[in-house]
């Protein structure tokens, strides 16, 4: 399988991580929607979140980083009367033990620029901490020393559409192995749209798409998980020929120490 050598290097774990390692293993069989994916193990990427409406409609997705706070896009707009929902696989389920947690308050990045769709980050401060269990725990954060290189094969989550054009979004957690571009490869598609604060990854068979928004592009590490890159725009027919842009976590590292420190 395209992704075994991923999971062996992850059985390297060690419970001193605190972060990154998720109790329930995931199994990925490679480029098998979120478009072109399949479906996730329940349970097996933790810090997963969903974004929500009060009514219970899934706008975006989130990355857990720690008891108190989600990491998304600043493209999703996310306000105090959001909810962040964890511990979730099956949104059309009413029986699994989901975390429904109210925003107390969203920064989102200085620089966010909307027009070029730069600084594409927030930080979601939980009214309440999350309980951390086996089907919620954080993700480890890409430090700025870190390096992450063109052709490594990374996993990305959502529940986003799985065509362009679907009327709905599927109610399992979908996920899909994707190979990391470097930024030079990204430009000969999107040209100077790429910046520093980018990173691509896909054009090899699947994609994320919409509904898939702010949740997380993870690499491995010293056998846990890292947040390399927070789902942010790309082709608006989800083309699995063309490479996805997430925002680079490894750029954002200090500020979000800072705002979570300071806060």
């Amino acid at each position: 399988m395209a992704l075994l050598w991923l999971l062996s290097c992850l059985t390297l774990a060690s419970a001193a991580h605190g972060c990154g390692i998720p109790a329930i293993h995931p199994i990925i069989s490679g480029y098998t929607r979120i478009v072109n994916g399949e479906e996730a193990i329940p349970g097996s990427w933790p810090w997963q979140a969903s974004l929500q409406e009060k009514s219970g409609w899934h706008f975006c997705g989130g990355s857990l980083v720690g008891e108190d706070w989600v990491v998304t896009a600043a493209h999703c707009g996310v306000t105090t009367s959001n909810v962040v929902v964890l511990g979730e696989h099956d949104r059309g389920s009413s029986t699994e033990q989901v975390q429904k947690l109210a925003v107390k308050k969203v920064f989102t990045h200085p620089k966010w620029n909307p027009q070029t769709i730069d600084y594409d980050i927030a930080l979601i401060k939980l009214a309440t901490p999350a309980k951390l269990s086996r089907t919620v725990s954080p993700v480890c954060l890409g430090e700025t020393r870190d390096h992450f290189y063109s052709g490594e094969l990374c996993v990305t989550t959502g529940w986003g559409k799985t065509r362009y054009n679907a009327f709905l979004t599927p109610n399992k957690l979908q996920q899909t192995a994707l190979p990391l571009l470097s930024n030079l490869q990204c430009e000969e598609y999107w040209g100077n749209q790429i910046t520093n604060q980018m990173i691509c990854a896909g054009a090899a068979g699947s994609s994320s798409c919409m509904g898939d928004s702010g949740g997380p592009l993870v690499c491995p590490k010293n056998g846990a998980w890292y947040l390399v890159g927070i789902v942010s725009w790309g082709s608006s027919k989800c083309s699995t020929t063309i490479p996805a842009v997430y925002a680079r976590v490894t750029e954002f590292h200090e500020w979000i120490a800072l705002t979570m420190a300071s806060n």
